[in-house]
């Protein structure tokens, strides 16, 4: 993907919307959404939870130094940058990032997707230093 994607604001809940037994309604939830980059974890399974993003623009390049996380989309499309390569996921499509891999989520477009990571992981990872490939760690939003 050549164009230039904006940054945007990240709108990211990590409380556990929904418990055992409930119905999760995926196209509901992104119909009604109107933030341009919303990630909401949905339930906890196990020592994992799943996480539904709705995106447009750009994330930061970052890492996760213990986790593996899998992204899966389900509208739109999804672009991973990684130092080395870049993944398109269309929809139906998923990969695992494994832990310790520096990567950039992108979206050109409104994209659906679900995530599953360990219940333990920062969602905004460890941040690249800007101009450099060394890494800065985040405390808080933004």
């Amino acid at each position: 993907m050549n164009r230039k994607l904006k940054a945007v604001n990240y709108s990211i809940n990590t409380d556990v919307k929904y418990g055992d037994l409930e119905v999760v309604d995926v196209p509901a939830i992104a119909a009604a959404c109107r933030k341009q980059w919303f990630n909401q974890t949905l339930v906890r399974v196990n020592d994992s939870v799943v996480r539904l993003g709705i995106v447009k623009g750009e994330f930061h390049w970052h890492k996760h130094e213990h986790d593996d996380e899998f992204f899966f989309v389900l509208e739109g499309r999804l672009t991973i940058q990684l130092e080395d390569k870049t993944i398109e996921l269309n929809p139906g499509q998923g990969v695992v990032v494994p832990k310790g891999i520096m990567h950039r989520p992108r979206a050109a477009l409104k994209t659906v997707m679900l995530m599953v990571e360990t219940r333990k992981i920062e969602p905004e990872g460890v941040r690249r230093r800007p101009g450099s490939k060394r890494s800065v760690r985040r405390t808080g939003p933004g």
